[in-house]
């Protein structure tokens, strides 16, 4: 797990605008993938966009991972870190706390909404859009791939509904909608994890939905998931249908989707659903609508630092259930730090038993070369098994005490047997940075 490293800003230490500094527009990120990789000396690299989150993780197969996070910043943001900036505003985890942070991750434990699970969505998406641009490797793979297996197994461990900051925009957008008169309906503006949980949830009680996207052919599909009708983004932008209560936004726009004017006619007197304007809730990141825009049209926004700010207020209760799929992730960590050590350090044990064969074979061939020299073909034959299988049996004890030293000792430790026993072997200390 030393080569593991994470480094990315989150709702935890940062506002929204401050992580959404961070994120890479959507039609860039191959290329800015490839980027990193680059930068980062051709070490395998993911980038992980959400809603509350921008994060990268990397692995370095020749070292330890280290705290890379002023050449992060320099990378994502096009510019030197002033001094102390990169600290400031990222956090970095190495070994196995980043391996340990993944899956947090991906369980949602470190979600704002503890165990949400549309973030499993984003990140395997994430996963796949890194193996797209071929700047992933059997390392990345490997933990991404332990890291979706602990989700998964996480979701089947809840006893209850998994909570979701779109549950809480949900539950905002009902009690806005409670006194519109009919005719009304919600916009879901963007096809993403966070309007379909929105859209379910709102369906369920029975509001009218109206499905918003850039390619028409996308919201289609939506809409027919949520029994909704579909509209292309342009066309809403022009001439927004009467009767909107409000609008749910979160698409991948690296711009506001909705500009002033567009705001302006969805705020217009007789537009709306009832006295009331149209509410807004945008989990974009960056903002897909402008918050002095939506200010400037009457429009009350409702934005992710408010959901996060929310949610924070439920996140005790809900990581008390989620107990058992926190002692699940420690469990996993565990056999993964002994997989890993020992495939780590496989050919140096490989080389310890040969050199155990070696030495018992040059021994007995010694014994046959001199006082036993007068031994039969078949007596010779046995007296090698025996040699063979004392050799391994030998072996067994320090093989043994190795596979453990890998797991729970200092990298330095195993590293100085394998130099006393002349099997070289690169040192890989673990190292974390909170």
């Amino acid at each position: 797990m030393h080569g593991i490293g994470v480094v990315g800003a989150s709702y935890r230490h940062a506002s929204a605008e401050q992580v959404a500094r961070f994120a890479i527009p959507r039609g860039e990120v191959e290329a800015r993938l490839r980027e990193l990789r680059a930068a980062l000396g051709g070490s395998e690299v993911l980038y992980l966009s959400t809603c509350h989150r921008v994060e990268v993780a990397f692995a370095l197969p020749d070292g330890p991972a280290l705290d890379l996070r002023p050449l992060i910043f320099r990378t994502l943001l096009q510019r030197e870190p002033s001094n102390g900036e990169a600290s400031a505003t990222l956090r970095a985890w190495t070994g196995e706390a980043a391996v340990e942070h993944l899956f947090l991750v991906a369980c949602g434990l470190d979600s704002a909404q503890a165990g949400e699970q549309e973030i499993y969505v984003q990140l395997r998406a994430a996963w796949q859009a890194a193996r797209a641009a071929q700047t992933t490797g059997p390392l990345l793979d490997r933990i991404m791939s332990e890291a979706l297996a602990m989700a998964r197994h996480a979701h089947r461990l809840q006893t209850h509904r998994a909570p979701s900051l779109a549950d809480l925009a949900a539950d905002r957008v009902i009690a806005h909608t409670l006194p519109a008169h009919a005719p009304y309906y919600v916009a879901l503006v963007g096809v993403s994890p966070m309007t379909r949980r929105c859209g379910e949830r709102l369906g369920e009680r029975g509001l009218p939905l109206l499905v918003v996207n850039r390619s028409l052919d996308a919201a289609r599909g939506l809409a027919g998931d949520l029994a909704a009708r579909a509209m292309a983004l342009d066309e809403f932008r022009e001439a927004p249908p009467a009767g909107c209560a409000a609008i749910v936004c979160a698409t991948g726009a690296s711009e506001p989707v909705l500009d002033g004017a567009a705001l302006a006619r969805l705020g217009e007197p007789g537009r709306g659903a009832s006295a009331k304007r149209p509410l807004v809730v945008d989990f974009g990141l960056p903002p897909n609508v402008d918050p002095a825009a939506a200010r400037a049209a009457g429009l009350e926004r409702i934005g992710m630092d408010d959901l996060v700010l929310a949610a924070r207020e439920e996140r005790v209760a809900h990581l008390m259930r989620l107990a058992p799929v926190r002692a699940a992730i420690d469990e996993r960590l565990v056999r993964l730090r002994s997989e890993l050590a020992a495939r780590a350090i496989g050919p140096q044990l490989a080389q310890l038993r040969a050199e155990f064969e070696r030495i018992a074979a040059a021994e007995v061939d010694r014994l046959l070369k001199g006082e036993l020299h007068d031994l039969d073909e078949a007596r010779r034959a046995r007296l090698a098994d025996w040699a063979t299988t004392l050799a391994h049996r030998l072996a067994h004890l320090p093989l043994s005490g190795m596979r453990a030293a890998a797991e729970h000792a200092s990298a330095e430790a195993t590293d100085a047997f394998f130099r006393e026993a002349r099997l070289h072997r690169a040192s890989t200390p673990k190292s974390e940075t909170p």
